[in-house]
Parts: structure tokens; C-alpha cells; sequence
């Protein structure tokens, strides 16, 4: 946002540094100002205010911080408001949930022309489109105090004015031009007969200040916020107003803006405030804003927190009640000496505990004018409870070359059904957009994002994994746990049996038995049925371990690759992390070497393509045999002499003793054990 140096120097009267720096000291104190632009009369400030901070996203409310810094008189913007009494115009507030204050007042016989003099002038430094003099008032209003008010022309209205509901279906023109059908949801600011206006949005077509109005009434009002960013969202409309009535407006504000609309047409329109103002509140909304409870808030606890300065000594007491009263809170000694109960400003919504008020004493006071030093500490550190086996699953993975990534937290509906398959998911009451509108119940839409970000910058291949949590359930009950996906495209190596677009999934097998490799031992098992919907049929795997599921992984099909656009194999994985990290790691343990001589037999076998090799060295490894030290495939092919629907497989196993040489006849035995199991499973041996 823009603020004018010179329109900040008129609420401080007294203020003596220069806009250099004002700007420095009001950056180092968190009211950041990004640019310093000279311009007639002073400096144009680009501000860069937090969404907190709304009460500091006007001149007012940066001259309040800048008079807090420097302790210096800031000029009551109540003192330069119109002051009417009299009859009132008649208001009723319906959605008294919605809107907590409602104020109006009556100028008659203003002129409505362009604007001229100061207003035009400061328009025009700060870019803002000049209308006309009378609706340029409102205007110059939120751009002086931070507070939206609205002007209605007079003789359009019919009776009092309702603040309600919108009626389902009704019909509203606005300002812009466009027609809006309403919602029951949307609150209206409406006459006897019809809608007015989008509370907190934007005005009625209808009920428009034009050149010909001569008598308008001035609306300045408090509502919901929430309310109004469901409003703004749902028209697709964001507006000056809507933006600081969707981060919390200053409920006491209102009567103030309206006095200084009425005053400044009175003094620049030609016009005359024939009436009193009315100012409708609701009793339970200003409770729970601008007559929040008191804070209770000890000096001492101040002091202990912020530590030394660079001066050498604490804040004082003194320091603390000045720098919070400036701010606009209300000190009141408590009970206990140093001590107090502080009243919340109305136009300081964030502010809600203690800890609060103590960052505002640092803050003004100035975080570069503490001491830099070390917080006592007694006691070792903690690890959290499966910090090892997560720095091993990354670690493995880095070692390996992949590359660890951070992808959304949230997904579309689409590939939360697409990925995740019959989980509950968690939609977002108020989603960032229509691709975020759930809670990911997968990492895998994240990874194909990013697979796919890199493909469209011609990357010619990635390695990436990411390690985060995966919500499912519903919004009543949100289950969460950690998870682990992998993801991968191009530079597989291809060798003479396996081609690359196989290559690529067994290279993600093995990062997945790699990982696995890790913990405590427990047979593994792939299954290929069944597959998730998301993978191509028949090029992916379940892994089990210990007869439980661990992970999947396989190829994204191609009819979820055309859709994305990616023009190459995908292999995607996701490993159950919560299952690991409660499993202990591999301990290794080192064995003396056998000083007898290994003996290795090789097996050649054909086998049905249902069999797969987990259940194979499963059944070799069940023969029970002391003296098996390894087994291992070393062949398999399929064609020629081999029938279609089976493999064959030439394996290697090892036997060796720790206590002797073997002979001839326990080698024959125990290979004849070997052969019977893998008959077992349906192998035939090849001579």
C-alpha cells in the first residue's frame, strides 16, 4: 500500500526526524516500508503491512506507530470530526450475528462535482481513481483512518434502512455494472423495498451518488468477517472494503468515520448535516471486540523475557506503560506491585494474551536495540521418538540420489480420488482455490505436480522423494499420519534383458528394498493383485512385509499421463512410513568369517508367471538348512523353447559351514530339499 509523508506529518505535528528516517525506524519495527519515492510536499512510502496488522493499512494507523516510536502527541482523529445532534435516521439491524453496528447520518444540498484542491491532489500521488468529490470523500476516509464507509444518495431510499439477510435468489445491480443473484448467506443492506447494497463489498447501482444527487445519507458500519470474505468470494469480487472488513475492522471506528465523511462534505461538497446521527449497536459483538476482557500482564515477566538491552540494563516499568499506552491500551495497576490489567484497543484485533503485549514493548521499543544473548539451559536434548529412523529413510534416499522435495499440503478432489482411492477425504471449509480444496490423503498428486513441473522445463530426468503427513477420515475425526513417496522419470540404464521402461520401475523396487533393508528383517512379498486405479494394469506391485502392506509401487497409467501432459514413463511409490518409523533399525552384526570352503549348486527351473521370487527364496530359505548362506537368481528369460506363461530361472545358492567341510552327500541333501520345495511351488526342473 502507498502512504504520503506529508498526510502522516498532519496527525503528527511534531514529529522532527526526516521521511528517511521515519521509514527506517518504522521498518525496524515491523511496519516495513519498501520504497521511498519523492513526490510534492514530502515522500511516497510502499508499505508492505502484514495481514494482522490492518489497523496499520492507513495514514492514521501508521502515524499512531510512528508516534509510539518517538513519543510524541498524535492528533485525535475524533478531534477533526463533525459533531451533529437532532432527529435520526431510522435503522434496523435483522442479522445482528453479521453486523455488530450500524451508523448513519444526513447531508443535505451537496454538490457533486470532480474533485479538486488537497483530496485531488493526494489522489493523485497515491493513484487512486478520482470519481467524484462526494464519493472521493468515503474514499479519502479509508485512505486517512483505515474504515469503509459508503455514501447513498437520499432520494432513492425508500424508508428506514434493514441490514438482513439477502433473500434466496434476489437480484442485485452494483456499481460495477454487474448483476449479482444472491444467496441467503449474503448480508444486504437494504430500504423497506429492496437490497442496497452487498454489505462490505460494494454498493447498489440504484442507489449511486450521481451529478445530479443533492442529498445523500453517509453509512459507516461494522460486519462480520468472515461473512464478508464468504460474500467477496462467492461474487468473485475484492474490494477495498471487503479487504479490511475480511481481516477484522475496528468495531469502535464507525461513528468516528462517519463524522469525518459528514465533515469533509460539509467543508468541501457544499453540504449541511441536517440530523443527528444514529448508531445502532449489538450489546454481544462489541463485547467480544471492543470491549474484549482485560489482559493481566506483570512487568516483571516482561523484563524476564526480553533481557538485556544494548544500554546494559532491563525496560524499565515506565517504558512498558508508555509504550502500550501509545499503542492505544488502557494500564490499570492490578493488586500485586508491577502488575496490570490492560484494556485491549479496539483497533487491535491480534492482540489476545500476554506473550502479545510483550512483543509490542519489543517491538517499539526496537529488537535491534536488545542484547545479543544466549536463553539459559539446563537439561540434554530430547529427540523426538522416531527421529533415527527418519534421518535413515532420508539419508538412504539422498545417498542414493534422490532428491528430497516439499509439495502442498492440500489437493483437488479429482486426485484425491484419483490417488487415494476409497479413503475419507477432508474438504476445506474455505479453500484457497478449486485445485486445494481437500486435505491430501496421498503425497502422490504432489509428486506428479512436481514430476510435471520439471518435464515442461525440459528436465531430462528426476529422482524425488518427499516424506510428510496424509489426512484422511472426515472433519468431525481427522486421522493423520506420516507417509513417503517416491517418484521418478527417465535415465533408467537398460541392459540386455530388461529394457528402459523396466529398468525404471526395478530401480524404484530397489529403492523401496533398500529402505526396507534398513530394518529389522522381515520377509518381503510383491503381489501385483490388486493394484490401485491409478497405476497401469499389469506394471506395478504391492509389497508386503510380513504379510502386511508397506508400499505400492508401479507406473502411472497413461490415461493419467495424457491428462497431466507428460510425455514420459512415470514410476511412482508410497511407502507406509508410520509402519516403519514404530520398527526398530537393523542392528548388523559382524560374524567370523568360516575358515571352510563354501560350495555353490546352480538350479535351473521354470515357473508359472504367478510365482514370484519372494515366495521363491522364501521356500528355499524354509528348507531349514543351517548351512544355506545365500541364494540369489542369476538368470531368467522367456521365448523359444519356454512356454508362453512362464519364465525360466537359473538361481545360485551357497552352502557353507562354520565347523567343518561339507560332504558330497549333506550338499546332495540339502539340494534335494531345495528342489522338492521349489516343486512345491509349481517348478519344474530343467536338465
Amino acid at each position: 500500500m502507498k502512504i504520503l509523508s506529508s498526510w502522516l506529518r498532519e496527525f503528527l505535528p511534531s514529529l522532527t526526524v526526516d521521511d528517511r528516517q521515519l521509514a527506517e525506524d518504522l521498518t525496524l519495527r515491523g511496519i516495513a516500508v519498501e520504497g521511498v519515492h519523492k513526490v510534492d510536499g514530502g515522500h511516497l512510502f510502499e508499505m508492505d503491512i502484514t495481514t494482522n496488522r490492518v489497523d496499520a493499512m492507513n495514514h492514521y494507523g501508521v502515524a499512531r506507530e510512528a508516534a509510539a516510536i518517538y513519543g510524541i502527541p498524535l492528533m485525535k482523529i475524533e478531534d477533526d470530526c463533525h459533531a451533529t445532534t437532532g432527529e435520526v435516521y431510522p435503522i434496523r439491524i435483522e442479522a445482528e450475528d453479521l453486523c455488530g453496528r450500524f451508523t448513519a447520518q444526513v447531508v443535505r444540498g451537496v454538490n457533486v462535482v470532480s474533485s479538486t484542491g488537497l483530496m485531488a491532489e493526494r489522489f493523485a500521488q497515491l493513484g487512486q481513481k478520482a470519481i467524484s468529490n462526494v464519493v472521493d470523500v468515503t474514499n479519502y476516509t479509508w485512505l486517512s483512518m483505515g474504515h469503509p464507509t459508503h455514501a447513498f444518495d437520499l432520494d432513492t431510499l425508500e424508508g428506514a434502512i434493514v441490514v438482513r439477510r439477502a433473500r434466496e435468489g434476489e437480484k442485485l445491480h452494483l456499481l460495477d455494472g454487474s448483476e449479482k443473484t444472491l444467496v441467503a448467506d449474503d448480508l444486504v443492506v437494504a430500504d423497506e423495498k429492496k437490497a442496497l447494497a452487498l454489505a462490505g463489498v460494494m454498493g447498489g447501482w440504484d442507489s449511486r451518488v450521481t451529478e445530479s444527487t443533492k442529498n445523500v445519507l453517509v453509512e459507516a458500519a461494522w460486519f462480520d468477517q468472515a461473512a464478508i470474505r464468504a460474500s467477496s468470494k462467492r461474487h468473485g469480487l475484492h474490494t477495498d472494503a471487503s479487504h479490511r472488513f475480511e481481516r477484522g475492522a475496528d468495531f469502535a471506528a464507525a461513528p468516528v468515520a462517519n463524522r469525518y465523511v459528514v465533515k469533509k462534505l460539509v467543508e468541501w461538497c457544499g453540504g449541511t448535516a441536517e440530523r443527528g446521527m444514529t448508531d445502532v449497536v449489538v450489546p454481544t459483538i462489541e463485547a467480544r471486540t471492543a470491549k474484549r476482557a482485560h489482559i493481566a500482564m506483570s512487568a516483571e515477566e516482561v523484563q524476564r523475557l526480553l533481557g538485556m538491552t544494548l544500554e546494559g540494563g532491563l525496560v524499565s516499568a515506565d517504558d512498558i506503560e508508555k509504550y502500550l499506552e501509545a499503542l492505544g491500551c488502557g494500564l490499570r495497576p492490578a493488586e500485586v506491585v508491577g502488575t496490570y490489567e490492560v484494556a485491549l484497543p479496539s483497533w487491535r484485533l491480534d492482540l489476545e494474551r500476554e506473550i502479545d503485549l510483550v512483543e509490542e514493548v519489543a517491538r517499539v521499543y526496537g529488537y535491534n536495540r536488545f542484547a545479543d544473548t544466549l536463553p539459559a539451559f539446563s537439561g540434554g536434548i530430547i529427540a523426538l521418538l522416531h527421529a533415527e529412523q527418519e534421518r535413515v529413510l532420508r539419508e538412504t534416499l539422498r545417498g542414493s540420489g534422490w532428491s528430497e522435495v516439499i509439495g502442498s499440503t492440500f489437493c483437488s478432489e479429482a486426485d484425491a480420488a484419483t490417488f487415494a482411492g476409497e479413503k475419507g477425504v477432508i474438504a476445506m471449509g474455505n479453500p484457497l482455490n478449486a485445485e486445494a480444496g481437500v486435505l491430501r490423503p496421498s503425497l502422490l498428486p504432489g509428486a506428479v505436480t512436481m514430476l510435471a513441473g520439471n518435464l515442461n522445463r525440459d528436465v531430462r530426468e528426476a529422482r524425488v522423494f518427499e516424506m510428510g503427513a496424509v489426512f484422511t477420515g472426515s472433519t468431525a475425526e481427522v486421522h493423520e499420519e506420516p507417509s513417503l513417496a517416491l517418484a521418478a522419470y527417465g535415465g533408467a540404464r537398460a541392459t540386455q534383458t530388461i529394457s528402459e521402461r523396466d529398468a525404471l520401475f526395478f530401480e524404484m523396487k530397489g529403492a523401496v528394498e533398500g529402505l526396507l533393508a534398513k530394518f529389522a528383517p522381515v520377509g518381503i512379498l510383491f503381489e501385483t493383485n490388486p493394484l490401485p486405479a491409478w497405476m497401469e494394469p499389469g506394471r506395478g506391485a504391492r509389497v508386503l512385509r510380513g504379510g502386511e502392506e508397506i508400499a505400492v509401487i508401479g507406473e502411472l497409467s497413461a490415461a493419467i499421463a495424457e491428462k497431466r501432459k507428460l510425455k514420459q514413463v512415470v514410476v511412482l511409490g508410497e511407502v507406509r512410513a508410520a509402519k516403519l518409523l514404530t520398527t526398530p533399525l537393523h542392528t548388523p552384526l559382524a560374524k567370523e568369517p568360516s575358515r571352510f570352503q563354501a560350495v555353490d549348486r546352480d538350479l535351473s527351473f521354470l515357473f508359472s508367471d504367478a510365482v514370484c521370487w519372494g515366495a521363491i527364496e522364501s521356500s528355499i530359505r524354509g528348507v531349514g538348512a543351517a548351512e544355506l548362506v545365500s541364494v540369489e537368481p542369476l538368470e531368467i528369460f522367456r521365448g523359444k523353447s519356454v512356454t508362453e506363461g512362464e519364465y525360466s530361472l537359473l538361481l545360485r545358492i551357497v552352502l557353507q559351514a562354520a565347523d567343518r567341510t561339507l560332504r558330497e552327500d549333506e550338499v546332495t541333501g540339502i539340494v534335494e530339499r531345495v528342489t522338492r520345495a521349489l516343486a512345491s511351488l509349481g517348478g519344474k526342473q530343467r536338465a
